[in-house]
């Protein structure tokens, strides 16, 4: 593979970038992409098994996405809508409301991206209740603004030398059964990790002044740890029995990743506000909280606005985004293939200890690579060397978690698509343990 141009262009970026913008796996120059398909500039083609991190769920410049921003930017730009109205942050808000979970009155506010919307949620959960502590999870990403940062606690580097961070901001254990930190059996506990946050209310933490839990429902960058049905139905009831807020941050799940519109949706409970972000505008700059109109009603401007949020051109994305997930049927067919992406990584799980679990839900997969299956310790340098490994064979794919392999791919990706990329992160993984991958592509292969 002659990948010349692009690590020309690697060498300059990285005397322009600054460090803290980029965590490398492979030195990959996009030039175009269409469907589940992205070009280089030296001219190869892989299958894009990451979606931008999630953002393109209908896919690499789906036309009718393009059509709808190139007509409303031969119209105009953007015109702040601090001050101004128009008519597609309108229809987006209509088509939000209607098809975010709660069978009840909503307002909708935008942003730029996840991160923002998460400072939004925290501000907004305040003014509401009165109240000043946050309830976020270990492990948990929400983004990398100040407050988005706060809520997060998955890397030290996020952290580090930047404090001090948003005060009363609280974190207790997400429910990972495949590596409990309490040492129970999944199915056989006491719901330890959720004992950590009612001893808390009971003891040093009064339920009055917790105004929000903010939460995943499939925690992502973790390495995407689906929490069991009863832990998310208990800490439900433990929110609605205190006055707090129960938030489903949907950034990286949302828009039919799941199989679902919104990931909450699974677990059959209805949030008081959820956070959108990454799919909701095909890769356009734009991000929303949806939330009870009582709730948005507690603040006033310019409590949360931004001079380029909601942009027109975002707004067009985004409409055109939701009707193609609906005129494709891809919720459905995310569920459908996710089922049978989730059953051939079982079978590769069979074939190599390497694998030590598989989860997740619709296209929203996890391949848990371990050095032992009993210990479960993580095997970072095995999921680096095959990722690289395949981007040299044609499949954009990553990790995260320091060991968990990615699969995110666009909502649009056929079963043949996809069984040729599961066909190549096979042959990867028999590269790695043949010891065909070098050390090198370690300075390389950095991720999380």
């Amino acid at each position: 593979m002659d990948v010349k141009k692009s690590l020309d262009l690697v060498k300059e970026d990285e005397k322009v970038l600054s460090p803290s913008s980029r965590m490398p796996y492979f030195p990959l120059v996009i030039k175009k992409g269409y469907g589940a398909i992205i070009e280089d500039i030296d001219g190869n083609e892989y299958l894009d098994l990451l979606s931008s991190a999630g953002a393109l769920n209908v896919g690499h410049s789906h036309p009718k996405v393009v059509e709808a921003i190139v007509e409303q930017v031969k119209n105009f730009i953007h015109y702040t809508p601090v001050y101004t109205y128009h008519e597609p942050l309108v229809k987006l808000a209509q088509k939000l409301t209607q098809i975010t979970p709660g069978n009840y009155r909503k307002r909708v506010a935008f942003g730029l991206s996840g991160s923002d919307a998460n400072d939004g949620m925290i501000k907004l959960a305040r003014s509401y209740t009165g109240r000043s502590k946050i309830i976020s999870l270990i492990q948990a990403y929400h983004g990398s603004t100040y407050g988005a940062i706060s809520l997060s606690a998955l890397s030290l580097n996020m952290r580090r030398k930047i404090g001090p961070l948003l005060p009363d901001i609280h974190h207790i254990p997400y429910p990972d059964c495949y590596r409990c930190a309490f040492g129970q059996k999944e199915g056989a506990c006491g719901l330890e990790c959720l004992k950590q946050f009612e001893i808390a209310l009971e003891y040093y933490m009064p339920a009055e002044e917790v105004a929000a839990v903010i939460m995943e429902p499939i925690a992502g960058d973790a390495g995407l740890v689906v929490p069991p049905e009863r832990y998310m139905k208990r800490l439900y009831e433990i929110c609605k029995a205190n006055g707090i807020l129960f938030v489903s941050e949907e950034v990286q799940q949302g828009f039919g990743r799941t199989g679902k519109w919104f990931g909450i949706e699974h677990f059959g409970i209805e949030p008081d506000a959820v956070i959108l972000g990454k799919a909701i505008a095909s890769g356009m700059p734009l991000s929303a909280i949806v939330a009870r109109e009582e709730i948005m009603q507690s603040w006033q401007a310019p409590a949360h606005v931004f001079t380029t949020a909601g942009s027109p051109s975002s707004c067009a994305a985004a409409v055109a985004t939701i009707e193609v997930i609906r005129d494709e049927n891809l919720i459905e067919h995310s569920k459908t293939l996710g089922e049978y992406v989730k059953e051939r990584f079982i079978g590769l799980k069979n074939k190599y200890p390497l694998i030590g679990d598989v989860r997740g839900l619709g296209l929203s997969i996890g391949v848990d690579l371990v050095k032992d299956r009993d210990t479960r310790e993580k095997d970072k340098v095995a999921a680096a060397k095959i990722c690289y490994r395949c981007w040299e064979k044609g499949v954009i794919l990553t990790f995260f978690a320091n060991n968990v392999l990615r699969v995110q791919p666009p909502l649009v990706i056929t079963k043949e698509e996809m069984d040729r990329a599961i066909d190549i992160i096979d042959g990867a993984i028999k590269d790695y343990l043949a010891g065909d991958i070098p050390d090198e592509v370690l300075q390389i292969a950095k991720g999380w």
